[in-house]
Formats: structure tokens, sequence, C-alpha cells
């Protein structure tokens, strides 16, 4: 088969695995990827507050975590987490209600008259920064990105990371019967996402915190619905993953 004639998702999953990252050792891979982006590379978070390179939060407890990671290296490539509610009936705070609350349209998130136990954040949507940067263009943790020895056809791949994890995220979405999600987005990632087909709602204001954010809001069913053909195919590629190791997991 020549190499044009692979779908986005068959040329994707070539290069990548996609997994809920439930051990201790996934979960390590994880928490690198985000020291590396929030605090090594983008100092949104203190280098000195997590000795071990491994950035978290109060709110990992609660979360479930997928994984990317490039096979033939075997290099975490990109990550993000599902945030629930927790407290009795989920009256706890998610991270963007505790961080960003003062951003938050109050009027459109009170006419949602959403269930707490069907809502859910995403968030720590992190993409290495060795899959972000041109071949040579910096030394990043794994040295230069050319130490990845990657084709072109691969690299051609590499993009397509942040839009996997949104997937992977979604599929967790899923799994978890949290249908009601909301996110804090760069203005680049809503744009991005838009450009697949997947419309979030904006449910707030800007607010500088981490870099100028903004609240949004979507369905799962929405996501999938209006979601580019070839994108749904990577997803069904991506639910699979993730819904069977997050069943092995529960068993």
């Amino acid at each position: 088969m020549g190499l044009m004639q692979y779908s986005l998702s068959e040329n994707f999953l070539r290069y990548f695995d996609i997994s809920f990252a439930a051990s201790d050792a996934d979960k390590s891979k994880v928490f690198e990827i985000r020291y590396s982006v929030y605090c090594d590379e983008f100092k949104y978070e203190p280098a000195e507050l997590f000795p071990d390179h491994q950035e978290k939060d109060e709110f990992d407890a609660s979360s479930l975590h997928a994984l990317v990671t490039h096979k033939s290296s075997g290099l975490p490539a990109g990550c993000v987490r599902l945030v629930s509610p927790t407290g009795v009936d989920g009256v706890d705070q998610l991270p963007f209600e505790k961080h960003c609350g003062a951003s938050l349209d109050s009027k459109f998130v009170n006419d949602l008259a959403l269930d707490r136990s069907t809502v859910c954040e995403i968030s720590r949507l992190a993409v290495d920064g060795a899959f972000r940067r041109r071949a040579g263009e910096k030394i990043s943790r794994y040295g230069e990105v050319e130490g990845l020895d990657a084709t072109r056809q691969e690299r051609r791949t590499f993009s397509m990371i942040a839009v996997a994890c949104f997937l992977a995220a979604t599929a967790l979405t899923d799994v978890a019967g949290r249908n009601n999600v909301f996110a804090m987005m760069e203005p680049f990632l809503p744009r991005l996402l838009k450009r697949s087909g997947i419309n979030f709602l904006r449910a707030g204001q800007d607010i500088d915190y981490h870099g100028l954010r903004a609240p949004y809001f979507i369905t799962t069913q929405s996501a999938l619905e209006s979601m580019r053909a070839d994108l749904k195919e990577l997803y069904g590629e991506i639910h699979l993953q993730i819904n069977r190791s997050y069943n092995e997991q529960a068993q």
C-alpha cells in the first residue's frame, strides 16, 4: 500500500499509540510531559515545586488520564486528562471553576441546568516540545528533534497529536458517562478543532491564566455529530483502545 493510500486514522496509528493511563508508570509519563511543557518550557508552574520533574495537582486523584506514545522511539508525545467533580453530589469545584470562575458567563452556565453527575472538564492537554518544534530548532529534553529519526511522512502526523489528545479525552467522556464537557482553552485550540468540525460554545470571557484563555462547553454527542468523517474514523479507533484499557483496569 502506498503512503497516499493510508487514511488519516491508519497513518496516525502507524506511528502512535493512544491509551488510558491507569498504571503508576503511565501516569508518571503523563506528569513528566506536563512538567516539560508547563514548568520547563512555558513556565506556567514553578519548577521548584516539582523536584521529581512530574507536574501534578490536587485534581489528578479524581481524573482519568490518556497518553499518546510515539511507537518507534517509545517516547511519551502527548497527554490529556478528564476531571470529574468530587464531593457530595459533585459539589466540589472543577479546575476551571476554582481558578477561572470570574471569567464564566453565569447565565450561559445556569441555563444549561446540568446534572453535576454528567459534568467534567478536559484539561492539561499537552504535546511534548520534541513533537512540536521543527527539526534542529532548539534542544529539547530528549535532545534535538532530529534524534527522533522520523521520516518526512511520519513528521506530518505530529501536528495531529493535539487533536488525537482531544479525541482521547472525548472517548474518556463516553466511557465515564460524563457527556457535558467544559475546557479552558487558548485561542488556537478552538480554531484548530473547528477546522476538524468540532464546534465548542464559548462559555465566558478571556482571562489571563497560564496565558490568554477562555471557557468553552461542548457535549460529547455534538462533538461526534459534527466531527469530520476522517476524524470520526480516527476517533473510533482511539475509542476502541481507550475503552479496552479502561475496562481492563476496571476488572
